[in-house]
């Protein structure tokens, strides 16, 4: 038998490290070749890890949640035969060497001490009021605090600490044991969702602007539209591809909210092409998958792109490269849209343009009152590269378009 050591892989795009999502094996397992290892999470996607051999898995290394670094040791087998290339075989463990110094002559024994006197006893002390009383809880600010914050009675845990103090993992224990509780640990695509919310909020100052758009003859178009699209047998239409369109148009104007910042260089990066984030949610959490080069797509092509990498990161189909690139995000919370909304920025982008729900409003329409489909757009900007002014012009700008869907989709009106 051969014993072989696989390490972490190169999970694509540069990857230092990788985080274990979910074991698909334990030690004792017989595995074969390309059979599922485990589950291991980049900052773009979960990926599944095949095993490199067939023989029995001896140990794995990293639960659910640890950050294992690219080239450490990740699982180790114990395989027929030689193997070659494939990986690299564990070091046999070395042995002690032998000590070549002559053995220490043993010492004398020492005299027997002489017995030690009698201890006299006290008798208890009869109980006192305070001695009744219960004892103080021994712990730190940090510990009483963070106990207030999850609802503990600190009366009521058992302290492991140096003399019975409460400690972190007394607190931990205790929760686990209250019941209405679950614990869920924070992993993979939510922890990096959670970093990412966290850097972006915490880096970029914000600014929103809302603006609400009249889409009554957009909404028109769309269900006359639908309508030609379901007697042939094809799928509806949302507004996601009408907005993109309007939304990659409007850029050409503006091409400072079409850009990226590399924070590492200190360095704006405009793009030329619209790459189009979509705000996905799926079971993992929220992905953002890429329709590339909008401007050079066509309604149809649009709405079949947006479909196809959203269905594949619902799904968990998506390639890494189609996590990745975008240069301006689209997000939507569809039928509950809402009013508005504050969306945080996709970083390294510097512009998100959030839609809410289009319902039906009286308003006032050329002099008269009327009830017309209005929705409200809810963006944000990154402040420090694009001014207030400009981030206006664009919504502006994108309204303008949706209002008057003749001037981009002329051939799908007439």
């Amino acid at each position: 038998m051969t014993r072989f050591v696989m390490r972490v892989p190169d999970l694509g795009e540069g990857s230092v490290s990788a985080e274990v999502i979910a074991w698909k094996v334990a030690a004792g397992d017989t595995v074969r070749e390309d059979a599922p290892l485990v589950e291991m999470s980049t900052d773009k996607a979960v990926v599944e890890v095949p095993s490199p051999v067939s023989g029995l898995v001896v140990s794995v290394s990293g639960k659910p949640g640890d950050t294992l670094a690219v080239g450490s040791e990740l699982a180790v087998f114990e395989v027929e035969g030689a193997l070659e290339g494939a990986g690299v075989p564990s070091a046999a463990p070395s042995a002690r060497p032998a000590s070549t110094a002559p053995a220490a002559r043993p010492a004398s024994p020492a005299p027997p001490a002489p017995p030690a006197p009698p201890v006299a006893v006290a008798a208890p002390a009869p109980a006192t009021q305070d001695s009744l009383l219960p004892a103080r809880v021994m712990a730190s600010p940090a510990t009483r605090r963070r106990a207030a914050e999850i609802g503990l009675d600190l009366a009521r845990v058992q302290g492991t600490g140096p003399g019975g103090r409460i400690v972190e993992a007394d607190l931990e224990r205790a929760q686990r044991g209250t019941p209405g509780i679950t614990e869920i640990p924070v992993i993979g695509v939510r922890r990096v969702i959670a970093q990412r919310m966290a850097e972006a909020k915490r880096n970029a100052p914000h600014f929103a602007y809302v603006e609400e758009v009249d889409v009554t003859d957009l909404e028109a178009l769309r269900v006359r539209l639908n309508a030609a699209r379901k007697a042939a047998g094809g799928e509806s239409l949302t507004y996601l591809p009408f907005i993109a369109r309007a939304l990659s148009d409007a850029l050409a104007g503006f091409p400072q909210c079409n850009a990226q910042y590399d924070a590492a260089r200190n360095v704006l990066l405009r793009h030329a092409a619209v790459h189009l984030g979509i705000a996905t949610q799926t079971p993992d959490g929220l992905k953002v998958p890429v329709v590339r080069d909008v401007a050079r797509r066509g309604l149809d092509d649009l709405a079949t792109e947006i479909r196809r990498v959203t269905e594949a990161a619902r799904s968990g189909r998506a390639r890494r490269e189609e996590l990745g690139g975008s240069t301006i995000t689209l997000t939507s919370l569809g039928k509950l849209g809402g009013i508005v909304s504050t969306p945080i920025l996709n970083a390294p982008e510097v512009a998100i343009i959030g839609i809410n729900k289009a319902v039906e409003r009286v308003v006032v329409h050329h002099g008269e009152i009327a009830i017309r489909r209005i929705m409200n757009l809810s963006s944000s900007f990154d402040h420090r590269f694009v001014d207030g002014y400009d981030a206006a012009a664009l919504v502006q700008a994108l309204k303008a378009r949706l209002e008057t869907p003749q001037d981009i989709f002329g051939d799908l009106t007439t």
